[in-house]
């Protein structure tokens, strides 16, 4: 679940080109605080997935809630 929860989290991201120097910056709405600045393509969507994860982590560790994405909903179950 956890896979496809960061898959389809990463299919919303966004990408773009910033002017100033040509790097690529990338961020996923409703994610605050996600995103990534590189020199590459390839290098923002890697940088970007870690800081997800590293963000999710956090969030899961504080009982913080995430975002429910494409019907995915991760959240700490109570158990008896």
């Amino acid at each position: 679940m956890l896979t496809e929860y960061i898959q389809g989290s990463l299919r919303h991201a966004r990408y773009e080109i910033l002017r100033d120097d040509g790097s690529y910056y990338g961020e996923i709405p409703g994610f605050e605080g996600v995103y990534a600045n590189t020199p590459t393509l390839e290098e923002c969507r890697e940088e970007l997935r870690e800081v997800l994860e590293e963000w999710l982590l956090f969030r899961i560790s504080r009982n913080l809630p995430a975002p429910v994405v494409d019907g995915i909903e991760l959240g700490i179950k109570p158990v008896a």
